[in-house]
């Protein structure tokens, strides 16, 4: 089979890092090539440089042995490449339709347009609804949207950024499939993950970097988890002791039949929830996207600007009126599922992030004044223990990778020495040996008497993490399961909505 991308001696440098180092490899017609590495190893700045987001400093592409330039990504659409970005670039105020049509290049006609999508969402399978607002989507139903905006230019090559990062098992076995399908129809497919089991079962070959370089070019079925994993980080990940006993039997926090009565018709209305988490205790919320996650998530930060009945309670102190603001003065934090926008403001500087998640423990202010010399040492000390790849505290948070945000704005909740921390999807998109830091730092918060409580769609992840574990379905909370022993055959049916 012919090589349909090949990259020689690509190089990008950015002020204090280099990116890409020297890269060459190629990539074979119609077949699945990941390309796996830690967070910052350069796995999304050399797609980026493919896609023509980015131009590389040095060295060239071929595309099916021809070299190209590529000044921009209509330059990469009209070779047949298209991509699908980890974070997505959609309008939330705009419909699924409406989107569709801000992604096409060529002139098409509205109906043109929708004939196109149907078949290609009734070819794969694919459920939407072109009507729905994006702002009333889960993260999967969004990739799906940008999924389908991709395939409506009839690409050659398709780019998928950590495509699989916060979709459940079910979602992931369904887009294998039709990325299985594309492949068969004669698409060419560049998986970006750090998800090792994920790329032996679905892809043919995959290409290993670390810090900017390439370790090597392997066929996938050659390999194992544990193999490709010691190549990625050269060193093993420790395995995880969580402390079974939590010695306390005081509520910390507590939601006392939580319910809303929205007036969106997509968003997902909550019913009855019950709530309690000791001090100490880590509680994990799991579910299908979409089931009320975020819904949940917006009223715990308040976020949400819709009435609510039940009562949200903390240190037996009323907090359900209280703005982000005042439940952070009471030592609650935050890290919500989207990074950019919501955790971070992308055009500002780590320290600047810093300052808008200002804690009431911090030494950031005094009288009113703000000190930019500890907020800047607070930065740098999140930057060192949470090994955040930046080049310094004043680089701008859009700069940092999906991965290496994630552990910044985990770093600086964790640093902020929270008695209560509310986490959605904190693991989403960082490599394994980043997962594995996290989930240690969360433990051991545990041990030190904070309480948490995460909603995730990964199950491993709660299970390994979490004390007691609940699941919800269309804005119901069942009850809670002790994950020490905890009963898969029950965990699944609470999935599927089958509560007690």
């Amino acid at each position: 089979m012919s090589n349909i991308i090949e990259f020689q001696n690509i190089s990008k440098f950015y002020p204090g890092v280099i990116a890409n180092d020297d890269i060459s490899f190629s990539i074979k017609q119609q077949s699945i090539h990941a390309i796996l590495g830690e967070n910052g190893a350069g796995k999304s700045t050399l797609v980026k440089i493919l896609y023509g987001h980015s131009f590389h400093d040095s060295g060239q592409i071929l595309i099916n042995s021809r070299q190209v330039k590529i000044k921009n990504p209509f330059d990469a659409k009209k070779l047949g490449i298209n991509m699908v970005f980890q974070h997505f670039s959609l309008f939330e105020s705009l419909s699924v339709y409406e989107n569709l049509i801000l992604g096409i290049d060529e002139n098409l006609s509205f109906k043109k347009l929708k004939e196109n999508t149907i078949e290609i969402c009734n070819k794969y399978g694919f459920n939407l609804n072109l009507d729905s607002p994006i702002s009333s989507l889960s993260v999967g139903e969004r990739q799906t949207v940008e999924i389908v905006r991709a395939l409506l230019n009839n690409p050659k090559i398709l780019i998928l950024d950590e495509p699989t990062s916060v979709l459940t098992p079910f979602e992931i076995e369904r887009l294998f499939n039709i990325i299985k399908k594309l492949v068969k129809d004669g698409l060419t497919v560049l998986f970006i993950s750090h998800k090792l089991e994920e790329i032996i079962n679905l892809t043919n070959y995959v290409t290993i970097l670390r810090s900017g370089k390439v370790i090597g070019t392997y066929e996938t079925h050659k390999e194992s988890p544990e193999s490709l994993g010691l190549k990625m980080l050269g060193y093993e990940v420790p395995a995880l002791n969580k402390k079974q006993v939590i010695n306390s039997d005081k509520s910390i926090f507590e939601i006392k039949n939580l319910s809303t009565n929205y007036s969106d018709p997509f968003s997902v209305n909550l019913k009855d929830i019950n709530l309690q988490i000791k001090k100490g205790e880590i509680m994990g919320i799991a579910g299908v996207a979409g089931n009320g996650q975020n819904e949940l998530m917006d009223i715990l930060t308040n976020e949400s600007d819709e009435n609510f009945q039940g009562e949200i309670i903390f240190k037996n102190i009323n907090i359900s009126k209280l703005s982000t603001f005042e439940k952070r003065k009471l030592s609650i934090s935050f890290v919500t599922e989207q990074r950019l926008g919501h955790s971070a403001v992308p055009e500002m500087t780590l320290e600047e992030n810093v300052l808008l998640s200002l804690n009431y423990k911090s030494d950031f202010s005094k009288n009113d004044l703000i000190n930019f010399d500890n907020i800047s040492d607070y930065t740098k000390k999140i930057i060192k223990e949470f090994n955040v790849s930046a080049p310094s505290s004043i680089s701008k948070a859009g700069e940092l990778s999906g991965g290496n945000l994630q552990k910044f704005i985990i770093g600086r909740e964790i640093l902020s020495n929270p008695d209560l921390l509310i986490l959605s999807q904190p693991t989403w998109g960082i490599d394994v040996g980043s997962e594995s830091f996290i989930r240690k730092s969360l433990l051991e918060l545990s041990e030190k008497g904070i309480s948490i409580l995460i909603i995730s769609h990964d199950i491993e992840e709660l299970i390994e993490l979490c004390h007691q574990i609940s699941v919800i379905y269309q804005g119901k909370l069942s009850k809670s399961l002790t994950t020490e022993n905890v009963d898969m055959t029950q965990l699944g049916k609470y999935m599927g909505g089958l509560f007690d």
